[in-house]
């Protein structure tokens, strides 16, 4: 539609000698129904081009576009904009195109791009929290609609089994190991402090009895190791009932045996971008736009984390990916401006890199926070809020709010079975419409396949506030994916099916006049299939019935 009205202007304008392309043309779609159901700058836009004040410009614009078909109204609001009025018969064509489109209605064309979305990515060192959940959930539902507006998506999880952090979950096993033996420990206030090192412990314990009781150094990095890889399958293992699952587990470690990781310093020396400074090695982040350099290799000779961050996103690119995505948590705010310094150096576009930060979770229990600390063993996992709460609520919570904003997680809200619940509230719009097909069946009323111009009846205020939601669904999901705010389908649906509850608490769908009775089979069917989809995107369930 919106490309019609595009066309209607550019042949407006070009009769009045002013040529431009279809895509110099913007729409907007008015907040307030009185100012129309689009509304256009061009006549500011192409003023001075037409020689003309943009009001009088706006005015010969309105002219030669009365007896256009597809408008019923066209005006002129303020300083020169144009506000459009559809034909009310071009709604039928939007229910036409949900009904007939199905399971596609709101898909992109496709993009020829491939994406990497690398999310969650938690240390295997304990546990994915309530904050782990989130990530889970923006990067899983990105990853479906970026899918869905047409672009070639892959899921990697990135394993951080290099490191300190593996040494100290080595220690924490071993502590707590020793513990079970009688043997008296300390343990220290840096190790993992969790129950799950405890049950990791007793389980070595009981295979191999006193078996690790002497450790070296290097014995306790293979039982951080070991450790590690148990808690990464109980990683796994819980996204998968979280509807999460990955294309590629990609191991740090491959990097550093591979020889990636040096590789990719001796390419960034090679390119004049490393220094050598107070016995550090050091990556001219700065001349990237980052606030100061950034140490590769520190004077012990150890290697910092940016030093595997240069290899893996080069090995990102090297993949053949387009544009890659990284979902961190807020706290590595500090890092986005030195793998964005990385992607620049290695050549590729600034823009092809984008980090999306996520805020912090307030999980609510009896209106009092929860404590979350993965090193002192006080926090809620997500396996015990997606088994409280349920999958579908705890994915759907997740996108109320945009990921860069604080969320308050309400537990006996997302519990609730109620309208005040979203989710519920949504996925209850999917089952009623099912509910009104299976009571139409009964009645004997056929649910229409398609319907003719002439028997299309529809005017009312709720069912043109209806078509008009189901119009805008392709616009969103183009843009939501552009933008990378998967929270927009969230907010879209719950928007459709606060429209539709309306409706259909003041307006009978199963009413004698046949004509009517079809139109609204024909347009409750579309919405059905509009909220079908937006949940598909999200990774929540349609129900038939609630």
């Amino acid at each position: 539609m919106k490309d019609l009205v595009r066309k209607s202007i550019q042949n407006a304008l070009a009769k009045l000698g002013v040529e431009c392309g279809i895509d110099k043309i913007t729409l907007d779609h008015p907040k307030n129904d009185k100012f129309g159901d689009l509304s256009t700058n061009v006549a500011m836009v192409f003023s001075k081009q037409a020689r003309k004040k943009p009001r009088d410009f706006a005015a010969e614009i309105v002219e030669t576009l009365k007896g256009d078909s597809i408008f019923s109204d066209v005006r002129i609001a303020g300083p020169g904009f144009i506000n459009f009025f559809l034909n009310e018969k071009y709604w039928l064509d939007v229910v036409r195109a949900v009904n007939s489109e199905g399971d596609s209605f709101g898909a992109g064309a496709t993009k020829n791009k491939k994406v990497l979305v690398e999310f969650v990515s938690a240390n295997p060192t304990g546990p994915l929290h309530i904050g782990h959940g989130r990530g889970a959930a923006v990067g899983d539902v990105l990853a479906r609609l970026m899918d869905f507006a047409g672009y070639d998506v892959t899921r990697e999880y990135y394993v951080n089994d290099v490191g300190n952090q593996i040494r100290t979950l080595g220690n924490s096993v071993y502590a707590r190991y020793k513990e079970l033996l009688g043997e008296e420990v300390e343990f220290k206030e840096n190790y993992y402090q969790g129950e799950y090192i405890k049950d990791i412990a007793a389980k070595i314990k009981e295979n191999d009895g006193d078996k690790y009781l002497n450790q070296n150094d290097d014995d306790i990095l293979k039982l951080g190791r070991q450790a590690g890889d148990e808690i990464l399958e109980g990683i796994k293992q819980d996204l998968i009932e979280f509807g999460v699952e990955f294309d590629n587990w990609y191991s740090e470690g491959t990097l550093v045996e591979s020889g990636k990781r040096d590789a990719g310093i001796e390419e960034m020396k090679s390119l004049g971008l490393m220094y050598e400074s107070e016995g550090a090695l050091w990556f001219k982040t700065t001349e990237f736009g980052d606030e100061k350099d950034r140490v590769v290799i520190k004077a012990d000779g150890a290697m910092t984390y940016f030093a595997s961050d240069i290899a893996y996103h080069k090995e990102k690119y090297e993949r053949g990916f387009d544009e890659i995505i990284d979902i961190w948590g807020a706290d590595h705010h500090g890092y986005v401006a030195r793998i964005s310094a990385v992607v620049q150096a290695l050549g590729h576009k600034k823009e092809s890199f984008t980090a999306l930060l996520i805020q912090l979770v307030h999980l609510l229990r009896g209106g009092e926070k929860v404590s979350m600390s993965t090193r002192a063993g006080k926090f809620e996992t997500l396996k015990d809020v997606v088994d409280e709460v349920g999958r579908d609520a705890a994915r759907y919570f997740f996108m109320m709010r945009k990921s860069d904003s604080h969320l308050n997680f309400d537990l006996e809200l997302a519990k609730s079975q109620s309208s005040e619940n979203p989710v519920y509230y949504v996925q209850y719009c999917h089952a009623r419409v099912c509910s009104i097909f299976k009571n139409a069946t009964e009645q004997g009323y056929e649910i229409p396949e398609k319907i003719d111009d002439g028997a299309w009846c529809l005017d009312s205020p709720e069912e043109i506030k209806i078509i008009k939601q189901l119009w805008i669904m392709p616009e969103m999901v183009e843009s939501a994916a552009n933008a990378k705010e998967p929270h927009r389908v969230a907010f879209y649906v719950y928007e459709l099916a606060s429209l539709f509850h309306t409706f259909y608490n003041k307006h009978r769908v199963l009413v004698e006049d046949e004509n009517v009775a079809r139109s609204r089979l024909f347009l409750v069917r579309a919405v059905r299939q509009a909220v079908k989809n937006c949940l598909n995107i999200l990774g929540i369930t349609a129900p038939t019935e609630m």
